[in-house]
């Protein structure tokens, strides 16, 4: 491994690769340091506090609305700020990793907004993280046309009808592991914001538009007030005028959800709103509440979100924002296109009913995972919204919402069925296969998965073992049949490595928060060694 020294604060831990000098210079990766020094203790201590918190609700303390924050929720007077240039209107937003193809495809696709996948449809080799980085400097720039080998040709297309670019950085709980900073490795949270802000931001404002991004997995409002001191840091920096940031928050934990208020309130004067994420919530809910019987999931397909616990998470959601003037974004639409006739025909016809009930509900727009699901999700959006950016003024004073009704769970508790069981084991695996070759989004069954799919079906497993509705000897028998299959698919997979990973992170006694972490330092970085 090579070692090279850009500041005296400051390290690279991996060989050059083509162009990296682009991205990672010394200014560059000194700004990344100097964000890494201002937080990266107060970090730490909230990811402690994040176990502390697991601890007290694995030990039965209710989960309720914050009664410290009482006043902030009551205060009828502050709003966030108001939609930046580029983000008044979401109907559609398409999401993908900054891969060079995906890059033009997105920004050219007709959605409204592009979101930038670093956290969960990118596998974080160095390559992968910094290649990205150049990808978006590059669209920022309009320099990133290119032609395949085979001929075919990729280009941006009219300025004023390209997606807005919104940027989401890894989370929390997630270290770069190649670059260190005073001899601990940096938040990757950092790294993606802090190499894109400095890079682009005040190329965006030029362009009319800003430094926009997308917070995943954050817990509560301590990590929203995190987020924002960054920001006013990052704009003292470079001398960027304070409130010029906008960030919407993924509410995809459990305990975010009990504090959605609260978390609009640290971010007002850089809010954008809310997003619902439906396989990330589950996976949050059962590695919170799983070792409880009454919190036992069906197959993760039957957990629809008309299930009463989730339309009051979304509900909820929804009302929060317009009390405050934020955007309320729905779920995503991960279907692909089919050459199965049957396919073709009922996934549009699912995915217009999903974005249906969003549009009703009073989501002012929707996220799609590919471009062929644009039209779709505009012309529903369209009938709703007509004219309109949003449909902010539609404040759902009707929608009130108890702890209870968010973890109402057992109104769908139940069982797996056994093509349940097999379903989880065999995405798993290929996602683990595929993640651990540098691919982050991958196309299964006719969806495109991430890796929020992989974390939710390896906690199914865990859970349903954990409460004997399913036995080891079975979850074995099928794990051995589809690493077999798995090979036969792919001839390249590790199959001794995927197992150990799905073994370690499905079927340990004690649930792994999180499978990225174990695969990133076991796997990624031992191969960046390498090849360095």
């Amino acid at each position: 491994m090579s070692t090279t020294a850009l500041t005296h604060h400051v390290r690279v831990l991996a060989a050059a690769e083509h162009r990296h000098d682009e991205i990672l210079t010394p200014a560059a990766v000194d700004f990344v340091g100097r964000l890494a020094g201002a937080f990266g203790a107060r970090r730490r201590e909230l990811l402690k506090e994040r176990r502390r918190q697991a601890l007290r609700l694995a030990s039965g303390s209710p989960l309720d609305f914050p009664m410290v924050t009482s006043a902030v929720r009551a205060d009828p007077t502050w709003r966030v700020a108001p939609p930046a240039p580029g983000l008044a209107d979401r109907r559609v937003e398409i999401t993908g990793p900054p891969e060079r193809r995906m890059t033009v495809d997105a920004l050219n696709s007709g959605a409204q907004v592009w979101l930038a996948d670093f956290e969960d449809a990118t596998a974080p080799t160095w390559d992968n993280i910094v290649s990205g980085q150049l990808n978006l400097l590059d669209a920022v720039k309009r320099r990133i046309d290119f032609t395949t080998p085979e001929g075919k040709e990729y280009r941006l297309g009219d300025p004023d009808r390209l997606a807005t670019i919104v940027v989401r950085p890894r989370g929390w709980h997630l270290d770069e592991e190649h670059l260190e900073f005073d001899g601990r490795p940096v938040p990757a949270a950092l790294v993606d914001f802090g190499l894109y802000f400095f890079h682009c931001a005040r190329r965006q404002i030029d362009a009319g538009r800003g430094p926009y991004f997308c917070l995943p997995k954050l817990e509560n409002r301590y990590e929203a007030r995190l987020w924002n001191d960054i920001f006013v840091t990052a704009q003292e920096l470079l001398g960027i005028p304070r409130g010029t940031v906008r960030a919407t928050v993924l509410i995809e934990t459990i305990t975010a959800a009990f504090e959605m208020e609260e978390i609009l309130y640290e971010l007002r004067e850089h809010s954008s709103g809310l997003n619902a994420g439906r396989w990330d919530y589950l996976f949050s809910l059962i590695k919170t509440f799983g070792h409880r019987t009454d919190f036992l999931l069906p197959d993760r397909a039957k957990v629809t979100m008309t299930a009463p616990f989730m339309r009051a998470y979304t509900e909820l959601l929804v009302r929060t924002c317009h009390k405050r003037g934020a955007h309320a974004i729905g779920g995503m639409a991960a279907q692909v296109p089919s050459r199965d006739p049957d396919a073709q025909e009922a996934a549009p016809a699912k995915v217009r009913l999903d974005k249906e009930r969003e549009a009703e509900n009073g989501f002012d727009g929707s996220w799609v995972a590919h471009p062929g699901l644009v039209p779709l999700c505009r012309e529903v959006f369209d009938g709703v919204l007509g004219d309109r950016p949003h449909q902010i003024d539609r404040t759902r004073d009707d929608v009130d919402v108890s702890a209870a009704d968010l973890l109402s769970v057992r109104r769908v508790s139940g069982p797996p069925s056994p093509e349940g069981v097999r379903a989880d084991i065999a995405v798993a695996l290929r996602y683990f296969a595929a993640w651990l070759r540098g691919q982050g989004a991958v196309a299964l069954y006719g969806l495109m998965e991430d890796a929020a799919t992989a974390e939710i079906a390896r906690v199914q497993i865990w859970q349903w073992l954990r409460h004997r509705v399913i036995d080891r000897e079975t979850v074995l028998r099928l794990l051995d049949d589809e690493l077999v299959a798995l090979g036969a698919e792919y001839p390249w997979a590790p199959l001794d490595d995927i197992r150990a990973l799905f073994e370690r992170n499905a079927l340990a006694g004690e649930l792994p928060q999180f499978f990225t972490p174990d695969a990133y330092t076991r796997h990624l970085v031992r191969r960046t060694e390498a090849v360095a």
